[in-house]
Parts: C-alpha cells; structure tokens; sequence
C-alpha cells in the first residue's frame, strides 16, 4: 500500500513505539499537514464503487486491525495500539463550502477484539484549544458546541444506521435506525466514551461493545460507515463520505469499514431489576376516607434484554415504573378531539421506529393526518370506567392508569433483508374502591385485562431502494357486562406499505393501504358511528345510524410521488380514510370519512449569497371532501420560504389561503353548514446558537372574512452562563376571537330546519398565556440535574350566543338581538351561572338554559429529576412532581388575579426514589 506524505510521522511514532515499549507516545502533540483536511489517509486514498439503482457512485474506504494492545478510554490516544492502524482523513465540507475539503483535519482509527470495536478520533484544530467549543449535557441532550459522529450501518444493508456522537466534554448522544426506520433516541447501548481537549484540539475514544451493535453472521464483516465532524465556531458540518444537499444521501451513500473479524456470534443478556419509593402528598376532598392527602408505597420490577440471534433483541419489562419522565404540558381543548400527548416512557420509545408503518413525506401540508397506526400511550392509559365508580358512590379510589403487567418486544433484522417487530403487552383488570352514601363499601371494576398485539415485517430489495412491508395489531379485551356499551370486545388493523427509490433515490414513491375492524356491542357500535371521527348521524348524511351492528370496518390510504433530490423538487400526494375506518383502540385517529388530495412545487438554492446559506421556496395547494361527494371540506393555496442565514441562524416563513367552505363538522352530528373563508400567516426566525444567549421566535396571525382572528406568540430563549449550565424560558400568547364556536346542542320541536334540534353557537375571546422554563445542570456526562416548570393561564369569555338560520347556510341569527331572546340568571353573589334563551320569542314552550361556558383555567406543572449513572447501564434517579391549578367561570383574563389563584391553590406533590441496576453476561 502506498503511504501518503502526510501520513509518515504516524508511521515514525508507531515504530517508535514497537521499539520502546517504555516511550509514552501521544498522538495530541501530532500536528497535521499543511495542506489541511486534503487527501491523507486511507479515507482519501482508497475509494470504492457501491451501486444505487444501477449507477456506481465512489464511496471511501477503510480498514479495521485487530487490537495489539491494552487501550484506556480516556480520549487522549497515548495508547501504542493505536499507532498500528492507518488513520482515515479525508473529509469534506457540506457546510458553510460544500464541496471543499475541511478546514481543520480530522483523522480516525479503528480497532477491535472479540468483545468490541474501539474508535480513536482525532480533530486537530489551527486554533488549538481556543478554536475548541464545548458543553457539558445529559445524554441525547442537543449539543451547541462541536461534536464528532460515528454512524454504523452494520447490516451494509444501505439502512440501518447506529449513531455515537460525542463532543469534546465527552456529553454523548446515540440513536439507531433498524431498516429504513430512523431515528430512535429512547435507544440507551451500554458503551463507553471519553474526549480531551489540548494545545492541537481535541481528540475522542469509543468503545463499543460488539453485543450492543446488530450485523450480518459473516466471520468477516463489511460495515457502511459515516463519519461527521462539527465546528461550532465556523458552523462547518463535515463528513467522511460525502454527497451533496441537492442529493439524496444516507446510508446507501455510505463509506466501507473493512477488516473486522467476529470470532463468535454474541449472546447477550442484560437484567435490569429495579425499585421505587414514592410518596405522594396530595389534595384530598374533605370525609374522603381512600385519601388522607398523604400516601407512600413501594415498587419493584424487572426489565430485560436478550440477544436471540446476533440480530434479534428480545425487551421484556415487568411491572414497570416510569415515575422518572417528564409531566405532560397543560392544554385547553375545546374541539370535539382527543388531545395528542408524545410517548415518553424509555420502553416504548427504544425501537419504537421499527413500529411506524406507512411513513407519510410532505415538503407543506396543513389540516393533514399521517397514517394512524401505533400510539403507544393507549397502553397504561387512565381507567375508561371513572364513571362507573361514581355511579356507586361519592368516595372513590381510582387508580392513576392502568397497571401493565408486562411487555415484551422483539425487533431486529435478518441477514436476507427482513425487518422484525413483534409487541405485546398486557394490563391488568383494575379495580376501585368504592364508599356508598350509607357508609358501606364495594369494589367495582374500571378497566378490563386488555392486551395489545402489534406485529410489523418488512423487506428491503434493490439494495434498499425498494422496501415494502405488512403491519397488524390487535387489542383484545376480557369483557365483563358494565364494559359491553363503552368499549369494544376487540379489535384489528392490517396494513401494506411500499417505498421505492430510483435514479440515485432523486425519485421516490410512498404508497400505503390500511383496513380496520372493530366488534362490540351495539350500543358501543352506535357510539363509533356517532363518534367526532365520523358522525353518521346528521341529517343530511346520506348513510344511516345502524343501532343493530356488531361491528364496524374501514380502509385507508396514502400515495406520493415526488422528486426529493436536485434544485427543483416537486410532489403530489393523496390521502383518503373510508367513513367506517376506525382504529383508535391502538391509534390515535381524528377522524376519518375524507378524500385528500396535495400538491407542491420547490426550488432549494445551495449555494450562499449574501443574504442566506441556503433558501427554498415552496408552493402549492390541497383540496379535500368527504365520501358523501357533497362537501368540500378544504381547499387552500400556500407558499412559503425556508432558509439558514450566513451567522448561523434560520428563517421561513408562510402564507395560506382558504375559500368560504362547507365544514360538515362544526355542528358535531348536525347538518353541514358553510364557515367563513380566510387565511393564516406565520414567520419564525431564530439566531445563531453559538452565541451565549441564543433563541427563536415565531409569530403567527389568522384571520377570517367575519372579522374573526388568532394571534400567536411563541419564543425560547437560551443562556448558558457556563459550559455545564444551561437555561432556557419559552413564553407563548395567544389571543383569538372566533366567531362561531360550537357551545351545545339543544332538543327543541320547534326547531323543525334542524329536525328537533337547536345547534348553539357564539362568538370567543380566548386568552392563553404560558411559559415552559427548564434548567439543566451537568455535573459530568453521567449525573445530572433537569428542572421544568410550565406556568400556564387561559381564559375564554363566550358572547353573541346565535345559530344557523338554516342547514347548508351561510347565515346565523343572534339571539336578543336577531332573534327571539336572552336572559342572564345569576347567583346570589351576583354571577352569571346560566342563561335562558327564547330562540324564537315564543315563549316558555321553546325556550331553553345553558350553563355559562366561560372559563378561566390556571395550572402550574413541573418537576425536578436528578440523574445518576452510578456505574455503566445502573442509574439512581431523585424526583419531585408538583402539580397545582384552579378555575372559575369568570372568563376575564386578569394576570395578577389568575397568578394570585394559582399560588393560592394547595399542590399535589409527588416525591420518588428509583434505582436500577445494571447485571450482564
């Protein structure tokens, strides 16, 4: 093999090293070429054709030795091991110069034995240490410094990637992609990382373990690599195998690592049992005999992982406990939907990527809903039979969420191209106590064993530019005769997917198909098809409430077409959902019964001027009906601009338009009507995040042609007073009028336009003030310290109370003022608890109440975790969780008064103490 020029001092130390065992040689005092990142090294010498649909595209390559000696990871690279391996180098820019070679070189060597792969990095810098940026953070905490990156494709299926970032504070990140799946943060290998900072920059050593990495059975490996490095200070993002940003990359574009020998396949098992002391002091209503407002018990459980091949990995969690993760934020919801919470329990996140089905793309959608498939959060969800507990009695003891009594998942990929997900999990039948109002006592049953069954199984051909799969899940229910009207017995859902890439993936196509059942009880029947997501009942729909089904079906799907790679990108794109669809015992589903049909145009620019980095500018268009061919339901043109500033920062910012349309939704089971046409305009910028204080802001207005309007504020601001300190303040307002908000339907005979029904509107003044503030202290890359607090106001005073002077219409009438009449009946403080409406002036034979619906909602949420990795994989977590908030049906948004309330307000606080400990063989 030829040596280039500038790699003969390595050379020079590794003999010198051979000859003398007792010469302490360190590689930091090495200082590069003068010719910068230019070709030196394996990486910049050696190059190999892989094939991407027929084409042969260069990529770099190198090679792996065998380990010749001890190697400490303490990331200064003065171990002699390292001498005998030639390095890789040869990085090139993507950012700010994309082409050029790097601006500070970058050299990486790679061992192994039979236990692990160990990666040397070093990146030498002009400026020496000062040139060097760095933050201490959690792990998989966002860095805003420089970091270097080892991406693995270790099946060389052109797929599958592996992440080991690290940044020169040795604060490390990981992630893994199974198959065309990417990217799973909640993935946590056992792995071992450390970085020194020094007069020539700063250098990094890995070792990662063999069993934490997933490969093909070969004795000798061939793995797809990548390599990143980022200089903060230039915000310079380099890479080891280069493509450029019109181009579509990832792993089938990756570098080759050769020469690493697996002697014997892993078998791997790692238990991690666990405890937990919680202590709860929480409100309590006064005579409640379950809650005292104090409470304490303590928890155990298991979880474990088991390598059944080298590339299947079996999760199992027994009893588990999540009391560690963060509370959800507070929300106000006045739609007819479920509020969406994201999963942040660790077992569900971890290979949660295998489990997506149907992958939507879509360079600008709005009012869009991706392909619903799996929402982990149905699994341990809240008791849905609260009710029935109450329905006993005024005392009950219900508990939080339903217990899981176990969950096992096995995901991997075979060595012929197949993609595994396999999910199961049960919880158990929950009971509540219930006190009756003579004192006596019973338990009654809030939630059946419910077990949840999702399967996935994908193949990828044409070395990955061709991937198509199947997807089924199920959720089975133990029923007991108090269930049968509110949920279903069971349930399933059964999908195909496709994508496929072509002329160097610049061309794709997505292409999904879904259908669905569910079988219950007629009467839990009737309520699906009556549900938000469908509303079978309005007058005017031409299907017809079956109260005598057993069972509802549905089918679903999506296409795209578009050109992803290039200057000029374009797409069209559809999206359909059959009106019995319905999946939300496993999903989360909106609604279904539309047709969606979205198209768009993009023009990216690469190369920076003096105004931007880079810049896309988009515009399109999407129209939507229902399955009735009688409304449309959307139809809008938008257009918007993307792009990264010259400092560091980004910008973008976009317009939509909308017609006055039908919207067969407003009247939740009533009759289509037509809402008023407008348009919603949002910018967003945010500043250059090497700056101590740093931050984004986005502000949004919408409007409509009956003077209605939403306002909308959001910021976050950053500041890192030091390197291992890091704080941030994120405040948002939002101030919108609407002008026909549903409030309730009413039965009148009278009201014979509706059939018997009078759908109640009104105007709305909302306001929601809230703040999300975090803390986080890292004390080093294994113990740390996260604070949250979210503050959060609203408000919302209704006026105008009116209703649609006809199905189909564009008109309303006012009561009291365009029609019939209105009183205010208040209490004996004097507040407003009710009105009385005469619709139509008749009197009290068609006259009507309905409870004042202001409101004004306070809350405060947050929680305190410290974090300690006592030993690799074993962790000791301290929390605290406070929870307070109040209301009234004021309506008025008054600060000082709501800020006053909520400090008044007595707290619920949780304290906990879990540990874990990691065992392995």
């Amino acid at each position: 093999m030829t040596i280039p020029r500038s790699a003969l001092p390595d050379r020079l130390r590794a003999l010198a090293a051979i000859a003398c065992s007792a010469c302490a040689l360190a590689l930091p005092a090495q200082q590069p070429s003068a010719n910068s990142d230019g070709p030196s090294g394996v990486g910049a010498t050696s190059r190999r054709a892989t094939t991407t649909n027929g084409h042969a595209i260069p990529v770099p390559l190198g090679r792996a030795e065998a380990r010749s000696g001890p190697i400490t990871i303490d990331g200064r690279l003065d171990d002699a091991a390292w001498t005998r391996v030639e390095p890789l180098s040869g990085f090139t820019q993507g950012d700010p110069e994309e082409g050029k070679p790097a601006s500070q070189h970058t050299e990486v060597r790679f061992l192994f034995d039979d236990d692990a792969l160990y990666v040397g990095a070093r990146m030498f810098d002009t400026e020496g240490a000062k040139g060097v940026r760095t933050q201490l953070t959690r792990r998989d905490a966002q860095f805003d410094s420089d970091f270097f990156s080892l991406i693995i494709d270790g099946y060389h299926d052109h797929q599958s990637r592996a992440f080991f970032t690290v940044n020169p504070s040795g604060s490390r990140q990981d992630q893994i992609g199974t198959g065309n799946s990417c990217c799973d943060s909640g993935w946590d290998p056992i792995w071992q990382t450390a970085a020194h900072v020094d007069s020539a920059g700063w250098s990094a050593e890995m070792r990662i373990p063999l069993s934490q990495l997933r490969f093909s059975r070969d004795s000798l490996q061939t793995w797809g690599i990548q390599m990143w490095r980022f200089i903060q200070r230039r915000q310079e993002f380099d890479m080891w195998s280069f493509w450029k940003k019109t181009e579509v990359g990832g792993a089938s574009r990756f570098g080759h690592l050769e020469g690493v020998r697996i002697a014997t396949q892993p078998r791997h098992l790692e238990v991690l049992p666990y405890s937990v002391a919680r202590a709860k002091a929480v409100r309590a209503a006064p005579g409640d005999p379950f809650n005292d407002g104090r409470t304490q018990d303590v928890r155990a459980g298991v979880d474990l992982k088991y390598l059944l091949t080298p590339n299947l990995t079996l999760d199992a969690t027994f009893q588990p406990d999540f009391g560690q993760v963060e509370v959800d934020p507070a929300q106000v919801n006045l739609s007819a939907f479920e509020t969406f919470y994201e999963e942040k329990r660790p077992f569900f996140i971890e290979g949660a990527g295998v489990f997506r089905f149907g992958g939507t793309r879509c360079m600008f959608c709005n009012n869009f809903s991706g392909v619903e498939s799996f929402y982990s959060r149905r699994i341990g969800r809240a008791p849905s039979g609260t009710s029935l507990a109450y329905a006993q009695g005024p005392y009950a003891d219900v508990p939080d969420a339903s217990t899981i009594l176990g969950a096992a998942k096995i995901t991997g990929r075979t060595g012929n191209g197949w993609t595994v997900g396999l999910l199961n999990a049960t919880t158990r039948q929950e009971q509540a106590r219930v006190q009756r109002e003579d004192g006596s006592r019973t338990d009654v049953t809030v939630e059946p064993l419910t077990n949840f069954l999702v399967g996935r199984l994908k193949r990828d051909f044409r070395r990955g530019n061709l991937v198509t799969g199947l997807y089924a899940s199920s959720v089975t229910r133990r029923m007991t005769d108090e269930f049968r009207p509110m949920l279903n017995n069971h349930s399933e859902m059964f999908g195909w997917d496709l994508e496929s890439y072509w002329k160097n993936r610049t061309y794709s196509l997505r292409a999904t198909v879904m259908a669905s059942n569910v079988s219950g009880d007629p009467r839990v029947i009737t309520a699906r098809q009556k549900s938000s997501a469908r509303y079978y009942q309005r007058p005017d729909d031409r299907r017809i409430v079956d109260t005598t089904a057993t069972s509802l079906q549905g089918a679903g799907a999506f296409v795209r077409v578009g050109k992803d790679g290039g200057d000029w990108n374009w797409e069209v794109m559809g999206n359909t959902r059959t009106p019995g669809y319905e999946v939300n015992d496993i999903a989360f589903q909106s609604r279904a019964d539309y047709a969606w049909f979205n198209g768009n145009v993009a023009r990216f620019f690469s190369k920076p001027t003096k105004w931007y980095r880079t810049l896309s500018l988009i515009a399109g268009g999407q129209y939507q009906r229902n399955y009735q061919g009688l409304e449309v339901m959307g139809r809008d043109v938008h257009a918007g601009m993307f792009g990264n500033t010259l400092s560091g920062g980004f910008f973008n910012t976009f317009v939509i338009l909308r017609p006055t349309l039908m919207d067969e939704r407003l009247l939740r089971g009533g009759p289509a009507v037509y809402v008023p046409g407008g348009g919603y305009v949002n910018m967003n910028y945010g500043t250059d995040t090497r700056r101590r204080v740093n931050g984004q802001v986005q502000a949004s207005y919408s409007w409509n042609t009956e003077r209605g309007f939403g306002n909308s504020f959001n910021a976050t601001v950053r500041y890192r007073p030091t390197s291992f300190i890091s704080l941030s303040a994120g405040p948002s307002y939002n101030l919108t009028r609407a002008v026909r908000q549903y409030v309730q339907a009413v039965g009148d005979p009278t009201a014979t336009a509706f059939n018997g029904t009078r759908y109640v509107l009104s105007g709305l003044n909302q306001n929601t003030l809230g703040m999300d503030t975090r803390m986080s202290v890292t004390f080093s890359p294994r113990m740390t310290f996260e604070l949250y607090a979210q503050p959060f106001f609203a408000t919302g005073k209704y006026y105008g109370f009116k209703e649609y002077t006809a199905p189909r219409s564009r008109d309303v009438v006012v009561y009291g003022r365009e029609a019939g009449t209105i009183a205010e009946n208040r209490n004996a403080e004097g507040r407003v608890t009710s009105y009385t409406i005469d619709p139509d002036g008749a009197g009290a034979a068609s006259s009507f109440n309905i409870a004042n619906p202001n409101f004004s909602v306070r809350s405060l949420r947050g929680n305190a975790v410290f974090r300690w990795e006592y030993r690799p994989g074993s962790t000791l977590f301290f929390v605290w969780t406070q929870t307070r908030s109040s209301s009234e049906a004021s309506g008025e948004f008054d600060l000082g008064h709501d800020a006053r309330a909520l400090t008044a307000a007595r707290p619920d606080n949780i304290f906990l103490v879990k540990m874990n400990w990691w065992l392995s063989r």
